[in-house]
């Protein structure tokens, strides 16, 4: 083996401190950018946010008529949620904005302001019993004291429709949920 020269280790030593300027270099030309505000996450929304305005429509054909037994309503962090509590199997529904509520079977406009409203439309399903007693009792207004879902209106159970409309503060996303056990229909709406 032959013994290192003095220039081999002036070599080494050169090498290194090349590789120690472009690394410092390197380091100075990141720094001398503008800095950039950290990033922010409140463009995401939280988990369970509604995040759409899409309108709904579920259709189940051949199933026995659901009965609505109460609608309940609360408010959440970032949305206001609707229960609709049922016996029997989930139905068909449709989950569409409108200009106004209109009561089922008559057609005539129903008194109640906001800024938007969803109307919510169970197939087949009635709000009475086979006597015609009403099942959801109240109404047909439900004032929520919400941020956003201001009012919760019956508008109809009429020919195995049961009609339920929500005064928005606002035009805002929301999503649809179906749990059983018992069965229900969630509208979540953001504020």
């Amino acid at each position: 083996m032959r013994p290192s020269s003095p220039r081999a280790g002036s070599r080494a030593l050169a090498s290194l401190a090349c590789l120690a300027l472009l690394t410092a270099c390197g380091q100075a030309v990141q720094t001398a950018l503008p800095e950039q505000p950290a990033a922010t996450r409140t463009d995401r929304p939280e988990p369970g946010t509604p995040t759409s305005t899409a309108e709904v429509d579920v259709q189940r054909d051949g199933i026995e008529p659901a009965v609505v037994t109460g609608v309940r309503f609360a408010g959440h962090d970032t949305y206001d949620r609707l229960v609709i509590d049922l016996k029997g199997k989930v139905p068909g529904y449709s989950v569409e904005w409108v200009d106004e509520f209109v009561e089922d079977g008559s057609g005539k406009p129903m008194d109640v302001s906001g800024g938007a409203y969803l109307q919510i439309t169970l197939f087949p399903a009635n709000a009475h019993d086979a006597k015609g007693k009403p099942t959801w009792k109240g109404g047909p207004v439900f004032t929520t004291g919400l941020l956003n879902v201001t009012d919760v209106v019956r508008t109809g159970d009429f020919e195995g429709r049961v009609g339920i409309g929500l005064v928005l503060a606002r035009k805002a996303a929301f999503q649809v949920k179906e749990q059983g056990g018992p069965s229900r229909l969630i509208i979540d709406v953001a504020h």
